[in-house]
């Protein structure tokens, strides 16, 4: 009885707050102008009331701090994952415990993980201005930040006995098959295609109301235990359809290509394999290449330029407003800001508008802390002035100049004077009102095997695609 009054009189205060607050509105503004507030306040006030009257009154209020600050569609799909963590809690009747045996004995359809949301552009003005960049088409950046947190929502969806920590290993690949129709309505789906031992491959793709799918993204999730962070056996994945058994298929054979790309990492003191000195022999002929604007640079083509010279750097603090569900900072956040500056570094080097058209081989090396001193540096690691193949999915990219932005997060430690790297990201732009652009060289070993790396990447995926 307390609570309930508590709520009601709660309730009653909100609703003659907003009553005075439009009184007053209403005799400076337009009846159009009044009906966005009134929308606005009712949406605030629905959101504080609903969760005042909630059982889980600590818990909400809970989730209504990570949210503070998210986007309305992250906010969304979290609250969703919150709910679901609390249900999953009663069902099982656990105490946040995870049981390694019920999770590899459980199979699951790729069904029992999809997860959709909608984007209603046509209707929601004020959603549609939040995902707008100041050219009028799609900013990515919201988008990278939505497909963390759905893949997030369809990993725990489907390893969902106990309470696992569900942790963002990597991102495959994030590619674009054309231009997105900013005015139409959005959605954005996905489950999880292929499941290893604690590992899971999550597929994503975003869709407009007019021409369908647009946008395909893989994530890597891993589940951990939350007390010893070690990994958990997961439920296994059963493909139902031809489409769900093709997709798993794909899935392990990109996990084994993963896997051996690690073991061929050049590492010091170890012999080199074939397939590193293909890449030595690649970066060695790319530093020669380089020598002249090394150490003539009057006399070099003046349709090169050194790798150096086409940094950008910017840094932040990692505030807590952009933390996750597990109080460290949000990766989606981290891809945003990493794509914001890549795009800047494109821009910058290409002298016009650059199209995104992919990110792929995003790892996230170390977690990120609220309170981090975060420098994001980029760079561009290799061009394709004469346009190059990126596969058959990516649309509209044949003949424009290509250009690949490497991006690396550190966190820096002022008081230890030391720095580590938390995550790199790989973008490709095109250059579409450019018929072609600089080339750019190392400028050193390390550089020239980077540049080698990516250039053996890009063949690799276009190949499987």
């Amino acid at each position: 009885m307390t609570i309930r009054y508590y709520t009601l009189s709660l309730a009653t205060k909100q609703l003659h707050s907003r009553q005075k607050i439009l009184s007053c509105i209403s005799s400076v503004t337009t009846a159009s102008s009044l009906d966005k507030v009134s929308w606005t306040l009712r949406r605030s006030f629905s959101s504080s009331s609903s969760s005042s009257s909630t059982p889980e009154e600590g818990s909400s209020s809970k989730r209504l701090v990570w949210t503070v600050g998210k986007n309305p569609i992250v906010e969304q799909l979290w609250s969703m994952r919150h709910q679901s963590k609390l249900r999953a809690k009663k069902v099982c009747a656990i105490d946040g415990s995870y049981t390694v045996t019920k999770g590899k004995d459980v199979l699951r359809h790729p069904s029992h993980s999809e997860t959709k949301i909608k984007y209603p552009f046509s209707v929601d003005e004020f959603l549609l201005e939040s995902y707008k960049n100041p050219w009028g088409q799609m900013r990515f950046g919201k988008i990278l930040e939505d497909l963390d947190a759905m893949a997030g929502n369809v990993a725990f969806k489907h390893c969902s006995i106990g309470n696992p920590l569900i942790v963002t290993a990597g991102v495959d690949r994030i590619r674009l098959r054309r231009r997105p129709i900013i005015g139409a309505d959005q959605s954005l789906s996905g489950k999880v295609t292929w499941v290893g031992k604690s590992s899971m491959e999550i597929r994503m793709q975003c869709s407009d109301s007019e021409e369908g799918e647009w946008l395909e993204a893989y994530f890597t999730f891993v589940a951990r235990d939350p007390e010893t962070h070690k990994a958990l056996l997961i439920e296994q994945l059963l493909p139902q359809t031809t489409e769900e058994q093709a997709f798993f298929e794909l899935g392990a054979l990109k996990a084994a290509h993963k896997k051996k790309l690690r073991k061929s990492q050049i590492r010091v003191g170890e012999a080199l394999n074939e397939a590193q000195l293909a890449i030595d022999k690649k970066a060695a002929e790319l530093l020669q290449e380089a020598g002249v604007l090394l150490k003539m640079p009057s006399l070099a083509d003046p349709n090169t330029i050194l790798m150096d010279a086409t940094e950008m750097q910017n840094a932040h603090i990692a505030q807590p407003q952009v933390r996750n569900m597990s109080e460290r900072i949000f990766g989606g956040f981290l891809m945003r800001r990493a794509f914001e500056l890549g795009f800047s570094a494109a821009y910058m080097f290409g002298g016009s508008l650059p199209n995104f058209l992919e990110l792929d081989d995003v790892s996230f090396e170390s977690p990120v802390d609220v309170g981090d001193l975060l420098v994001f540096k980029a760079r561009v690691l290799h061009t394709m002035p004469e346009g190059g193949n990126l596969g058959r999915y990516v649309e509209d990219h044949d003949g424009m100049p290509l250009i690949i932005i490497e991006v690396e997060a550190w966190i820096a430690e002022p008081t230890k004077a030391t720095a580590r790297v938390a995550n790199h990201f790989y973008f490709t732009f095109s250059l579409p009102d450019k018929s072609t652009c600089k080339r750019v060289l190392p400028g050193t070993l390390e550089q020239a095997r980077k540049m080698a790396t990516r250039i053996s990447a890009i063949k690799e995926r276009a190949a499987m695609n």
